[in-house]
């Protein structure tokens, strides 16, 4: 028989059954069956994943089949989410990461075995300063790494860090506790080889002890990065997470309009309400349920009249809400005068965010309803004109189809709510068809 029949008859036998008749294969060992022989089937699952081809003596690989790499391209592509904030690591604080390291490097031993004292003491101050350094290197190493890249995230928690944290803030304290890390490494490492070093015990010693004064001296200057960084992961950690699959609400209007008791009467949310200007200070979430269905309502910083290079960060959060989240707007207007800003600048900011957001699901609210009844005030600032009759009918009403409710009467609440759940299902229903598009997109025709 030859070798290569041979070679195809041992495949279909078990190793089981598989007898060695001589160890020494130079002698022309071989392998010889048992009596019973059973076919084995072998199953392979992708042998080969990627072809090649030599270009100028290097490998290239060549394009897989355009259907298959559709495929893959749609099974790793992944669908920008928010709530990376949630998953921020704890960060401990400094001086509990160094009084922690230091305890535990000094109960280090030296290696066992080392007669010689010198050696010994010289082993035990190097095992202990390497220690350190990693004790101290690997906490920041990880904050490093596991802290998210700021390029990376939703477009909504790219503005939240920016106005929130201040701009280049985050990276900033990024960088300097990986500074440290990177000096704590540096100066561990030469001074546990100054230690090695060592002639005599004593001299070990004090190496030892200046290695260690050196790191800690550097811990306690620069360590304020790691306490700044606890104190940004609070700051993220706190903020509301928007589900992106739910249809939103979100209340927009002039400061102290009366948005906040609006989502109170409308949501779980309990935002503050006082009667002054900017009392909502971030973005405030609640959630509504209407026949098993749950949607969010979001309380939004109040907008004034003026160019958005003059407004503030407050004013920037509300408009990147509505920038970067799909949110269906519920605009509130005060005409009776309570809220500081007047109808007319309310009636300029109004057009100005309407236009913009022109394509968001819209509601318009006329609050304070049972004020206007009372005694209205009308304000007209001395720019309005005679002759602007949508601004007069603003004053007057507000905007075409709002509705007028009282927070206080409950007037045209239960309306309200009415429109609102009406709102919200139209919203998922945007949502849904956005989603459906994006996969069809997708998908290779």
């Amino acid at each position: 028989m030859s070798g290569t029949s041979h070679l195809i008859q041992l495949w279909h036998i078990p190793s089981t059954k598989l007898l060695l008749r001589s160890s020494n294969f130079s002698k022309g060992s071989y392998l010889v069956p048992a009596a019973e022989i059973y076919p084995t089937k072998i199953f392979c699952k992708k042998i080969q994943t990627t072809a090649y081809r030599i270009v100028n003596g290097s490998y290239v690989p060549v394009p897989q089949n355009k259907n298959q790499s559709n495929k893959e391209d749609i099974a790793s592509t992944t669908l920008e989410t928010v709530g990376a904030f949630q998953k921020l690591p704890m960060v401990m604080p400094s001086v509990d990461i160094l009084y922690s390291a230091l305890r535990k490097a000094k109960r280090v031993s030296p290696t066992k075995g080392i007669a010689n004292i010198a050696k010994r003491e010289r082993n035990r101050a190097a095992k202990q300063l390497d220690f350190l350094m990693k004790e101290l290197a690997v906490p920041l190493r990880g904050y490093a790494e596991n802290f998210p890249d700021k390029k990376q995230l939703h477009p909504y928690e790219q503005s939240l860090i920016q106005l929130t944290l201040g701009d280049g803030n985050y990276e900033q304290v990024l960088r300097r506790v990986d500074s440290l890390r990177k000096k704590v490494v540096s100066v561990g490492k030469e001074h546990a080889s100054l230690c090695a070093k060592s002639l005599t015990k004593r001299e070990a010693e004090e190496r030892l002890g200046e290695g260690m004064k050196k790191l800690e001296d550097i811990f306690n200057h620069e360590g304020k990065a790691v306490d700044d960084l606890l104190n940004i992961a609070k700051t993220l950690r706190a903020m509301p997470v928007v589900d992106l699959e739910t249809p939103t609400l979100c209340l927009v209007g002039a400061p102290n309009v009366g948005k906040s008791s609006l989502v109170r009467v409308l949501s779980t949310g309990k935002p503050e309400v006082c009667n002054y200007p900017f009392t909502t200070r971030g973005i405030l979430m609640g959630h509504i349920a209407f026949n098993y269905r749950h949607f969010q309502v979001t309380d939004t910083p109040g907008l004034l009249n003026r160019h958005d290079d003059e407004r503030n960060n407050l004013e920037k959060l509300t408009l990147a809400v509505l920038s970067h989240l799909p949110t269906a707007i519920l605009y509130v207007h005060d005409l009776s005068g309570e809220c500081g800003t007047s109808p007319s600048d309310q009636f300029f900011i109004y057009k100005e965010i309407r236009e913009r957001f022109s394509d968001h699901l819209w509601i318009d609210v006329v609050s304070k309803c049972d004020l206007l009844q009372e005694s209205p005030i009308i304000f007209n600032t001395e720019d309005v004109s005679a002759d602007n009759p949508e601004l007069a009918r603003y004053q007057k009403m507000g905007p075409e189809g709002a509705i007028h409710v009282s927070v206080k009467n409950e007037a045209a609440l239960n309306q309200l709510k009415g429109r609102v759940h009406e709102l919200l299902v139209s919203q998922m229903s945007r949502i849904k068809s956005s989603e459906s598009n994006e996969e069809n997109k997708g998908v290779p025709t």
